[in-house]
């Protein structure tokens, strides 16, 4: 029986990981959930069925000695709560962003590393079946030119917690829902190295207006891009480009989506399709289904880190090393927008 603690007691704790926690109660006793709010970890507690609420991490981390630790607080605090977490003896799987600048997710991983623990970040779209099924299809795809990788909202600036404050956050819809499509198209090559980035980013958006599909927010305190607009060069030949927005003026509401243009077929994540020209004419060489499925992909993804915990393995999880990988990337995407100039990662 491993004990789980949560730290931050908010709205994916409850709705993604307590809930798969919960689903495993023979193997996983929920112990104890830290928030910095007192009254809000205790309400957490008594709503989850959980042992203890602390308001002091070092405490419950000298008390509890947790085997596992789920990371659910704002970006600005990964860092710090990851490694106070792994230096205790906690295998840990941290919600996205890795951390808020690729020096601190480096010193999470290598902190994982010297301890011995697992590091995993909830990257759930790399496990939904669409991704799987794509990911399978690649060797049909031939040498991938070009990877399209989208997470667009025409108007979804989030009107709660911290999404629109960037020392809190590290960003807006890059570091929020554009990095889990960086992710998805990078595993689907096998994490290959990026050479440079270029990116443009906008702003102004967010500071006119106060409303949208995902409730209000105070434009006098929006300090993220409106939307970022990059290409990634990798090693290899190949280009990523990566389009992502809060707030852009486009037809549709919203998009998630990875299309790929490889030498031999082609290829869409949502819906899982593949695709290539028969002397003009298209012919389908694969497809897994005609829409999104509505199985939770962060199922899967705690699966995999759960079981990694108990095999010791961590093949099939998003690593630390990844993160670290994916937060450089994201830390010069960030920098080459400010500087209007590409940015060189090796």
């Amino acid at each position: 029986m491993k004990k789980i603690a949560i730290i931050g007691a908010g709205q994916i704790a409850e709705k993604v990981h307590v809930k798969y926690y919960a689903s495993r109660a023979s193997e996983l006793e929920l112990s104890a959930v830290f928030d910095v709010d007192i009254d809000r970890a205790k309400n957490f507690s008594e709503r989850n069925n959980i042992k203890n609420a602390y308001s002091d991490i070092d405490k419950m981390l000298e008390e509890v000695k947790p085997d596992i630790v789920s990371i659910c607080t704002p970006n600005a605090f990964h860092h710090e709560l990851t490694i106070k977490a792994l230096k205790a003896g906690a295998d840990v799987i941290c919600e996205k962003p890795p951390a808020l600048q690729a020096s601190d997710a480096k010193e999470m991983r290598d902190v994982a590393e010297s301890n011995h623990k697992i590091l995993a970040y909830d990257f759930q779209h790399r496990f939904s079946k669409e991704t799987k099924y794509i990911k399978s299809m690649m060797p049909k795809m031939g040498k991938v030119d070009l990877i399209e990788a989208k997470a667009l909202r025409r108007s979804g600036v989030p009107g709660w917690g911290n999404f629109i404050s960037k020392d809190i956050q590290g960003g807006g819809p890059l570091i929020d829902i554009g990095i889990h499509m960086l992710d998805t198209s990078l595993y689907l090559l096998d994490y290959p190295e990026v050479q440079r980035v270029s990116a443009t980013a906008f702003h102004g958006m967010g500071n006119s207006r106060n409303t949208g599909t995902f409730g209000e927010w105070d434009p006098n305190k929006y300090s993220v891009e409106d939307s970022l607009f990059g290409m990634l060069y990798l090693k290899n030949g190949s280009v990523i480009r990566i389009s992502t927005s809060f707030l852009l003026n486009m037809q549709i509401e919203k998009e998630m989506n990875i299309l790929i243009y490889g030498q031999n077929a082609g290829g869409s994540v949502y819906p899982a399709w593949v695709y290539q020209d028969n002397n003009g004419v298209l012919k389908t060489l694969g497809e897994r289904s005609k829409k999104k499925t509505d199985e939770d992909s962060h199922m899967t993804s705690l699966s995999k880190f759960v079981d990694a915990t108990f095999s010791r393995g961590d093949s099939e999880i998003a690593n630390a090393t990844q993160g670290y990988k994916l937060q450089l990337i994201i830390d010069a995407l960030y920098q080459s927008a400010e500087l209007n100039k590409d940015v060189n990662l090796y």
